[in-house]
């Protein structure tokens, strides 16, 4: 039987100045892969470097987590965009984080939308190109998104890597879809649950919708956000239960 491999990824650098919301320095050892925000939703210079850094000092990959430019809405806002203008600004959110990765003596290995424009690019063809031509502005990068998405579609069509992933503190819908926010039980906060989602996503590849049946969700990598209460220890405890289950744990880029 072949043993699975997942990666864990996380949400990181999304404080602001002087306020922080993640819990970078613990995450980042328990993560194979961060989403470090890039300045449009959340982040900034000396944030976006200090989390750069310690992720190559741990051998951690560092992803673009792009997004709309709604720095005050945290990117969670619904937006219009011109595709042209869109290509643009999520090559511009990359290179500025690569700067800094470089820097530490990394790179920016792969790009994962957030928020707003993570999940309009679960349906809408247009926006889901317009981020994948500003990824090939920035490099042939590996692109994160959902299972079935316009995203990963365009992704593939463009020749790049496109990598699945699962979430293990959100909802589902039976359409494979993520519960919106603003609904009630969207967001997992009771850790037995969020533990047993883990395991059954990287052995089994499905979990059960909001509704109960259950849905396929082949993933490569795992997201646990970063800014719900107690994300650093919720992570350290489903890496653990993920090792003790036999699953592997590596980055995928």
């Amino acid at each position: 039987m072949t043993t699975p491999v997942i990666d864990l990824n996380a949400d990181l650098g999304e404080g602001f100045g002087r306020w922080p919301l993640t819990d970078d320095e613990a995450l980042l050892s328990t993560v194979t892969s961060a989403n470090i925000a890039c300045g449009y939703h959340a982040g900034d210079p000396a944030t976006m470097r200090r989390v750069c850094a310690i992720a190559a000092e741990r051998g951690v990959r560092i992803g673009a987590q792009v997004s709309y430019r709604d720095l005050a809405g945290f990117g969670r806002r619904a937006m219009d965009v011109p595709p042209d203008e869109l290509a643009a600004e999520v090559a511009y959110q990359i290179g500025a984080l690569d700067v800094f990765a470089r820097a530490a003596g990394a790179r920016v290995a792969y790009v994962k939308p957030h928020g707003a424009l993570y999940n309009r690019t679960v349906t809408d063809e247009e926006q889901a190109a317009a981020v994948v031509e500003g990824v090939m502005l920035a490099g042939r990068l590996p692109v994160l998104g959902l299972p079935g998405s316009r995203l990963l579609a365009a992704a593939r069509r463009a020749g790049l890597d496109a990598v699945p992933e699962a979430f293990a503190d959100r909802a589902y819908t039976g359409l494979g879809t993520l519960v919106p926010r603003r609904e009630p039980g969207a967001v997992l906060l009771d850790p037995e649950t969020v533990i047993e989602r883990s395991l059954r996503i990287a052995r089994d590849g499905s979990v059960r919708s909001v509704s109960g049946e259950p849905v396929a969700v082949r993933a490569r990598s795992l997201c646990l956000h970063g800014d719900t209460p107690g994300a650093a220890a919720l992570a350290d405890r489903v890496r653990g239960e993920l090792l003790a289950a036999g699953v592997e744990l590596g980055p995928f880029a």
